[in-house]
């Protein structure tokens, strides 16, 4: 069962996103960009959707999070009563692949972890072939579906039901990488990460762009982290904005008005693209405003994304199309 859209965190590596929930379940997740279907789709149906679950195998386990400040990366601190444990969660930035890193850090004591692993890919409609492979005294997980595939590099997992599971645990100072790479089924798996430069690297970028917003005065703090969500909703290479990480969530509760906010709204663009320009994000503005102008060549009527939907070529959200147009 999904939990309340406000008990998800975000994380971005501003080509995708994915939804981290307070129970340690990712539930929601498109590889390799914003639009592509989901491999992980509990968000809008149960965890046989798809999901990537961490947590500790105690059910009365607690857990407070945060992000690193001026990042995207999520912290999550554990607490059982045999110890407590650290989890970072985040999508490495800059280094043009898809990937989805989860780190636990051994913080006191010691603690049990459980892992659940379901991937969907095709929005749920399609069960990969999965295989694994041995690599030292940890086994490499290789999932494949049509032109997608994905590897997760850890602790080995075992297969249970269309699922596959596997509990570990972690002791003070110690520390487990989980690493998950999405490329294309034709070619050879990408190589492992070095996660603690990634994550150094990844926390440097994010950092280094939330100090160019200058402004000290009220609820800097608030407006800082709204400044981000909007850069990691900007796909880095074509300036598209989309309008949310998600799609599907009706307006309210068993309503009709389903929208895939995972595409480029006109309208919804176009006010960030104001706020970007009153906080001085000149290039971010002006990257989406190139992506307008690719987009719209020879009116909208022609786009294929926008010829059913668009009543007029002054239109406002009945405007929508994908973030990599080119």
């Amino acid at each position: 069962m999904a939990l309340n859209i406000e008990d998800y965190a975000l994380i971005s590596d501003c080509h995708t996103a994915a939804l981290v929930g307070r129970d340690g379940s990712i539930d929601w997740l498109c590889l390799p960009r914003y639009d592509s279907a989901s491999m992980f789709g509990a968000l809008l149906g149960d965890e046989d959707h798809g999901r990537w679950l961490l947590a500790p195998v105690d059910d009365s386990a607690t857990c407070t999070r945060s992000y690193v400040d001026g990042t995207f990366i999520l912290s999550q601190v554990w607490t059982t009563e045999t110890g407590q444990v650290g989890v970072l969660d985040f999508m490495p930035h800059g280094d043009r692949r898809s990937d989805l890193v989860r780190r636990v850090l051994g913080i006191s004591g010691s603690v049990r972890m459980g892992q659940e692993l379901r991937i969907r890919f095709g929005c749920a409609t399609t069960m990969p072939w999965v295989r694994q492979l041995r690599r030292g005294d940890q086994r490499d997980l290789i999932a494949v579906a049509g032109p997608d595939a994905v590897i997760l590099r850890g602790p080995g997992l075992t297969p249970a039901d269309h699922r596959h599971v596997s509990q570990l645990t972690v002791a003070a100072g110690e520390t487990v990488d989980l690493q998950l790479a999405w490329y294309p089924s034709h070619e050879e798996p990408p190589h492992a990460l070095d996660v603690t430069d990634s994550l150094h690297r990844t926390a440097e970028w994010w950092q280094g762009w939330a100090r160019s917003y200058t402004h000290e005065g009220a609820f800097r703090d608030e407006v800082v982290r709204s400044m981000l969500v909007l850069r990691a909703l900007t796909h880095e290479t074509t300036g598209g904005i989309v309008a949310a990480a998600t799609t599907s969530l009706p307006e309210s509760r068993g309503g009709h008005r389903n929208w895939d906010y995972r595409y480029v709204w006109l309208r919804d663009a176009a006010l960030t693209r104001s706020v970007l320009l009153s906080h001085g994000y000149e290039v971010e503005a002006q990257g989406w405003r190139a992506w307008l102008l690719r987009a719209v060549a020879g009116g909208c009527r022609r786009l294929p994304a926008t010829r059913r939907m668009c009543r007029s070529c002054t239109g406002s959200r009945a405007n929508a199309t994908s973030p990599n147009a080119s």
